[in-house]
């Protein structure tokens, strides 16, 4: 797929001039078509062929910036319509020769048009080099002059994979953003005049606000003004101390992952390919990945290899209608809850109303502002994407649920047996977790269960697999990593967690963790069935031998 130009201002003015001398000759022969109205006995087919054409430059033109050209295209559009809509269609010749009079008038109203579109999207933001996630260094800048606790918490978040900074003073923040910019920062406002002051400045600068930097509140004071101070500024998170550093993981790494999410995927099927680049280039400017369909009849097998999480999609294409890709597509079960949305000139609304029964989600009319473009497709995608973490991600953890990360076992194991490399399957469990629950309650449990989820999300690679797999239990999936590898990876996990420290009521508590291991060079014939009883073996001596620690399953 095509990188989309720095300059999109630019690139939307060239593809304008392509649009207008391709419909420059477009017009040309219609002019001769509506011509031959005049002598014509039956009419009928030339102004079916007429309004075919002046419906796409309706919708195509005003979009691409040809707002007068779009308005009269439109007008000759509704006329023709009314026209087509009698079961004979009755013209006189005054008739006949205005209405070719005005489909010739339409080069003139071309060459009247701005060939620069009317409206740009702004560029996005250029991707951050951070590694974000799974194994990469995310830098948490902290601003406490409790110089102690500022070390603790540094020793803390460092335990779970991020790269924390110390500072003590908030004008030593704002001259090292100058240079840096860290992935999020987190800060007690402290009280005092002088100290909100130089906050609200930092925050307010204009340097600091063009780093997009997601920031977090700690304070003794949760008071409403407080609050509203924050509010206003526009911070991210609020937590009070004494700090509860699970809690605030949890925070962050919501706050990350949202930020850094994978870019949406949106399929424009439209035969228009002048009007389906302009679509493309205003999306991916914003930061969605977008593929072109102009071939209607592959949209199965787009949709199979792109995996789109919203269909944008022409309603009127010479060999098909929208609908009926619609109805083609909800055919198969998968694709049910795909969100598909018509952009169409049609402005019948008795029209769209039966457009969207054959299965489509909404409908958006042509011409539509680049802006207005942009909120509607990420609104929709954003919501379907929502749908379907719920449908495959456990909604405590954000992890893989039970039956998603057994099938990434099977899929995983079928490609170390087709490459030949290793693979290593784990289980992993909080010891002695029903007393947790027992004694602090499910809500304290639930934290735990998040804590040792963020830790496993931090240090372990995006390639890795890790699901809940039931209760205080989970399954990590380890491609490309042998026995040897994956041992030195879970020690660290299992040290790392047995020093995090949980909270309850002022009162301070551990917990520990116990996990089994089984690998494709130790069970060479096992399917992925066997080889997660074989881990599930190994856990259940390592919970056995006095658990936290890791076991491996023996060679068979």
């Amino acid at each position: 797929m095509a990188d989309v130009p720095v300059d999109l201002a630019a690139a939307l003015a060239r593809l304008g001039k392509v649009y207008a001398q391709r419909v420059r000759g477009e017009l040309d022969e219609l002019t001769q078509v509506a011509a031959g109205l005049e002598s014509e006995a039956d009419v009928r087919p030339s102004l079916e062929q007429l309004h075919q054409h002046l419906h796409r430059i309706a919708g195509a033109g005003g979009t691409l910036g040809f707002k007068t050209l779009s308005q009269a295209a439109r007008a000759l559009e509704i006329e023709a319509n009314g026209w087509l809509s009698q079961d004979v269609v009755a013209l006189d010749v005054a008739q006949r020769r205005r209405f070719a009079d005005a489909v010739a008038t339409l080069v003139d109203h071309l060459s009247q048009c701005e060939t620069a579109p009317t409206q740009a999207v702004a560029q996005a933001p250029s991707a951050r080099t951070t590694a974000f996630g799974h194994g990469g260094k995310v830098a948490v800048w902290l601003v406490e002059d409790e110089i102690p606790l500022g070390e603790h918490l540094v020793h803390l978040l460092g335990q779970f994979g991020y790269e924390p900074r110390l500072y003590t003073r908030f004008d030593a923040v704002a001259a090292a953003v100058r240079d840096q910019c860290p992935d999020c920062l987190v800060m007690d406002p402290h009280s005092t005049a002088e100290d909100l002051g130089a906050v609200e400045a930092l925050m307010t600068s204009p340097s600091f606000q063009a780093l997009n930097c997601p920031v977090i509140f700690v304070s003794a004071n949760g008071d409403f003004p407080s609050r509203m101070r924050a509010a206003r500024l526009g911070v991210d998170g609020f937590m009070l101390k004494p700090l509860d550093i699970p809690r605030l993981v949890d925070r962050i790494g919501r706050i990350l992952e949202e930020r850094h999410a994978d870019p949406y995927r949106v399929l424009v099927v439209d035969d228009d390919r002048d009007l389906a680049e302009h679509l493309r280039l205003v999306l991916s400017a914003d930061g969605m990945d977008v593929d072109v369909l102009s071939e209607p009849e592959q949209v199965i097998e787009a949709v199979a290899t792109f995996h789109p999480e919203l269909v944008l999609m022409d309603m009127h294409m010479p060999d098909y209608s929208g609908p009926e890709l619609a109805t083609v597509i909800r055919h198969h079960d998968d694709l049910l809850g795909l969100p598909i949305v018509y952009l169409s000139a049609e402005q019948d609304r008795a029209k769209q109303i039966q457009a969207l029964r054959s299965g489509a989600d909404d409908f958006l009319t042509k011409p539509i502002s680049d802006t207005e473009l942009v909120a509607a497709v990420r609104v929709r995608a954003a919501r379907f994407r929502q749908l379907a973490n719920l449908m495959t991600k456990d909604s405590l953890t954000g992890l893989l649920k039970h039956a998603r990360i057994k099938e990434s076992i099977v899929r995983e194991l079928a490609r170390a047996q087709r490459t030949g490399h290793p693979l290593a399957v784990a289980m992993l469990d909080i010891d002695r977790f029903k007393q947790v629950n027992d004694r602090y309650g499910h809500a304290v449990g639930d934290r735990v269960i998040m804590a040792l989820a963020h830790l496993l999300k931090q240090r372990l690679r995006k390639s890795d697999g890790i699901g809940r797999y039931g209760g205080e239990e989970f399954v990590v999936i380890l491609p490309d990593c042998d026995l040897q590898m994956a041992q030195n990876v879970l020690e660290d996990i299992r040290a790392r967690f047995e020093v995090l420290p949980f909270l309850h009521d002022g009162h301070e508590f551990r917990c520990t963790l116990s996990a089994g291991i089984a690998s494709t060079g130790e069970h060479p014939e096992a399917d992925d069935g066997q080889l997660l009883i074989a881990a599930d073996q190994a856990l259940y001596a390592a919970k056995h031998g006095g658990r936290n620690q890791i076991q491996v399953s023996p060679v068979l």
